[in-house]
């Protein structure tokens, strides 16, 4: 239940950035009122308090918005506590100004329903009783307000009426605006919290497939073994039999082919231990990948195309990027052999502070119910379901993105790295 109710919460941050906001309207309104109030209306008011405290709420607003733009995190407290000054320097200006006659003396509600739609009830309860003092005071100990107030105009209103209609109108203005950017700030966290907890479960199906796959390479190297050992004896034996001799050759270099992935699944789990990322340029490291993916998929007619300052930057390759590029263009050969294409593009190329490889097929492309990288998901008949969602737990993994669009003859999948993370300095 706690983690729940929490959800429910906006939080210090969003609230914080809304009071820095409303002090803005606060101080603008506030001067104009003071201002027209006695140099317009020629009302007897006490002018130089009221400007001391509109000042002592504009130092206080700088401070405010220094606060906020640094990065360390704001906490409830703190939160609270602005709320409190901006209650008692709003309290202080209705004591020079008719106290609890005053017809402003509803915007004390405001700070209220701000901090309810964005902190926890104890801080509301702190901020409402805080309020309540303020008014009790303001019930007994205040200057009056001059007598014109109460009067009547040519119009049959006194100032006092008119200035609860002003009063009406700004309450309901900004309780609709600031309301509304806390709501929306609300749905924006339940998105994260969403998108983070989809997160959490496809890493949770990734590390039990990765569990599961270290258990099955330790089990299958006794019978690949077996088998590399008795099939040079089986073409000896039989070398007579030249289709049967081709064959055995071929189950030959497949099974040299699943010993080698066997023993690069033991070092890429070495060096993800390690956290030694290999350096290489970007120009070595693509044509590393070509040639494992030629070797792959031997029929694919591969396209590439490299601008010269992304091929000179170096990489400090991880581990899992090399298998994240594998995966988006065997995905691709796969999808350009259903429209009976072998055609394969892949773009590399810097984009500002980006490393961006764009993987291009002549496929049926995606359809609008597809979802990128989901977990045991697969539209190919022999398809596991996990190449996209490897390629963007990594992508995620090195604060990049992995999106996917539809082209004119396929679709497009494109990988964005920071070069802050993935170049070498």
């Amino acid at each position: 239940m706690k983690s729940s109710h929490s959800q429910q919460r906006i939080g210090p941050r969003p609230l914080f950035r809304s009071l820095a906001w409303l002090r803005i309207c606060a101080i603008a309104g506030q001067s104009a009122a003071v201002l027209v109030c006695a140099l317009w209306m020629h009302l007897d008011i006490p002018l130089l308090p009221l400007l001391v405290g509109i000042c002592s709420l504009a130092v206080f607003a700088v401070f405010a918005a220094w606060r906020l733009a640094q990065p360390w995190p704001i906490k409830q407290w703190e939160t609270i506590l602005h709320v409190a000054v901006d209650t008692l320097i709003l309290g202080y200006l209705l004591h020079f100004t008719g106290g609890a006659s005053n017809p402003f003396i509803t915007l004390l509600i405001i700070p209220i329903a701000l901090t309810a739609a964005a902190l926890p009830v104890s801080a509301v309860l702190s901020v409402a009783s805080l309020v309540g003092v303020a008014y009790v005071v303001l019930l007994f100990w205040y200057v009056p307000l001059p007598a014109p107030m109460h009067g009547e105009t040519a119009y049959g209103f006194s100032l006092h009426v008119l200035g609860m209609g002003v009063n009406f109108v700004i309450m309901a203005l900004l309780l609709g605006f600031f309301t509304k950017r806390l709501a929306r700030s609300l749905r924006f966290q339940q998105l994260e919290v969403q998108r983070v907890r989809e997160r959490a479960l496809r890493d949770e199906g990734i590390l039990a497939i990765a569990t599961q796959a270290a258990g099955a390479a330790h089990e299958l190297n006794t019978p690949l073994a077996t088998m590399r050992t008795l099939l040079p004896e089986l073409r000896r034996e039989h070398a007579q039999d030249q289709a049967l001799a081709e064959d055995l050759e071929l189950l030959e270099g497949q099974v040299d082919r699943c010993r080698t992935i066997l023993r690069e699944m033991v070092a890429f789990g070495k060096a993800q231990l390690s956290q030694e990322p290999e350096l290489l340029t970007v120009e070595r490291f693509i044509h590393g990948c070509l040639e494992r993916f030629q070797l792959l998929r031997p029929e694919a007619d591969l396209a590439l195309a490299m601008d010269q300052e992304a091929a000179r930057t170096v990489l400090r390759t991880p581990p899992g990027l090399r298998h994240a590029l594998l995966n988006l263009l065997n995905n691709a050969a796969d999808a350009s052999a259903v429209n009976q294409s072998q055609a394969v593009a892949l773009t590399v190329r810097s984009d500002g502070g980006w490393l961006e490889l764009i993987v291009i097929d002549h496929g049926p492309g995606f359809t609008d119910t597809d979802e990128l990288g989901v977990l045991g998901q697969s539209r190919k008949q022999t398809g596991l379901g996990i190449g996209l969602a490897l390629a963007e737990a990594t992508a995620e993994r090195l604060e990049g993105e992995l999106t996917a669009s539809n082209t004119g003859s396929g679709a497009q999948m494109r990988l964005r790295l920071p070069l802050t993370v993935v170049a070498a300095p």
